[in-house]
């Protein structure tokens, strides 16, 4: 199968490496795979360094390569604008955000374009219904994540550097000052983790967490908001706790597990199988070529 991948995101994110993972994933089972992102983009380095075909967007690249490809894969809300331009038979558009739909004239247009919609939660998926896109038109699946190294645990508490307004910083500044601990925010997870005694995932709107999924693999318990897709990876007191939005919830959890060693070694025990189970990236691949094969 011929796949090609468009991304528009400027930044690595969440869904950039997911976007890459499922590129890789992909070429690795046999499929052939070309990405699209901006020049410049921390993406389109990625994928150019891992040996990807891959080449910076524009609207010429678009038309020649989506009149070679099967399938249409557009990774983010722009990509979906750009991909519904060329009326491509098989789009399939992946869904990552949590906020509403919206109802303008061209959302509605570009979204009739699209064959399938791929929702990264079932709380995703609830959003596109509630936004009028039809349930068969939708499918969840997971992200998927490496597994990483168990981490030492023998570091700092970490939490991912965002400048999302979603991403309640405020919140995480109040519970350090009611809890009297310390959080190190990191633009580097992957690399925070191999130390990381645990991960503080606040925010307040969420469609699934990847970062929870990363912590979760190189076995690092979690403290997370318990919002969006959040409570899907996060099963309270089982692989990690879900607090409400409010600082001394929040301070309440993370004193307790640093204080409570086995309770953290529990959790983060449970947290790793639950990603050798279901969420790694083999997994994130089988989902997606099920959702390519249905609707080429």
């Amino acid at each position: 199968m011929d796949i090609l991948h468009i991304d528009t995101g400027r930044q690595m994110r969440g869904g950039q490496w997911q976007a890459l993972y499922l590129a890789e994933g992909l070429v690795a089972a046999g499929h052939q795979c070309r990405l699209l992102a901006p020049a410049s983009s921390p993406l389109l380095s990625a994928a150019q360094a891992r040996g990807l075909p891959s080449e910076p967007l524009s609207l010429r690249a678009l038309w020649r390569w989506a009149r070679q490809a099967d399938v249409l894969h557009a990774h983010d809300a722009r990509a979906h604008s750009l991909a519904a331009l060329t009326a491509h038979p098989c789009l399939v558009v992946a869904r990552r955000v949590a906020f509403p739909l919206r109802n303008n004239a061209f959302s509605r247009w570009k979204r009739r374009r699209a064959r399938h919609f791929i929702a990264v939660s079932e709380h995703v998926r609830g959003v596109l219904i509630a936004g009028g896109v039809h349930p068969e038109r939708i499918s969840v699946v997971y992200d998927g994540v490496p597994l990483l190294p168990l981490s030492l645990r023998n570091g700092p508490i970490v939490a991912p550097a965002s400048a999302d307004p979603m991403k309640a910083a405020a919140l995480l500044s109040a519970a350090e000052r009611i809890g009297g601990f310390r959080v190190r925010c990191s633009a580097n997870l992957a690399d925070e983790l191999r130390q990381a005694c645990l991960l503080v995932y606040l925010s307040w709107q969420e469609g699934l967490g990847s970062g929870v999924l990363l912590a979760m693999s190189a076995g690092v318990p979690v403290v997370a908001s318990q919002v969006g897709g959040l409570p899907e990876i996060v099963r309270d007191e089982q692989t990690g706790l879900l607090v409400a939005n409010c600082p001394e919830a929040v301070a309440r959890a993370v004193i307790r597990l640093c204080r409570d060693e086995e309770l953290a070694a529990r959790l983060a025990q449970a947290a790793r199988q639950q990603i050798e189970r279901g969420f790694t990236i083999e997994a994130l691949v089988r989902g997606t070529l099920r959702v390519y094969e249905q609707v080429r």
